[in-house]
């Protein structure tokens, strides 16, 4: 009975991770519309508004005048859901694909020197750097919660068949 409340458990996390990715995937595509929204949503001359603005601005400009650079986000978008479906190998045996999760790991640290260092170089504001990083804690957060119930999924199953 633990053993399928576990298995529900480390499927329910890697689900949930899986719909992120998807969903973060599938809003890089539309980034001109999505900005432009949040322009109108947010109080104007407020800091976050300025920068969702400016953002904007500058997405809308290399739109309209070198549309190709939009094909770098597509693929970001592709990305993403490539990597989203790698995820389906621990959600059909968490034991045996544990190796994706810890990939998934080592990716969600690794956001913290991209963000962090290229960041600055593309004069992203600090504090859109830190929302960047927030994506590496949840991450990470939630994999490590499903790796760590894995590792016990592994132990029960294994004492199980210790006759």
């Amino acid at each position: 009975m633990e053993m399928i409340k576990l298995e529900k458990q480390i499927k329910n996390g890697i689900l949930l991770f899986i719909i992120g990715l998807i969903l973060s995937g599938v809003t890089a595509f539309p980034l001109e519309t999505e900005l432009k929204i949040l322009t109108d949503l947010l109080t104007p001359s407020t800091f976050i508004h300025d920068w969702i603005s400016a953002t904007h601005e500058g997405v809308k400009f290399a739109n309209d005048n070198y549309p190709f650079l939009a094909y770098g986000t597509d693929w970001l978008a592709f990305a993403h859901l490539v990597i989203a479906v790698v995820f389906i190998g621990p959600y059909l045996d968490p034991v045996r694909n544990i190796w994706v999760i810890k990939f998934g790991m080592i990716a969600c640290v690794m956001v913290f020197p991209l963000a962090l260092i290229a960041g600055p170089i593309r004069g992203i504001p600090l504090y859109w750097q830190l929302v960047d990083c927030s994506f590496g804690i949840f991450g990470f957060g939630l994999l490590y919660l499903i790796h760590t119930k894995i590792k016990l999924l592994e132990t029960t199953k294994s004492s199980n068949y210790a006759y």
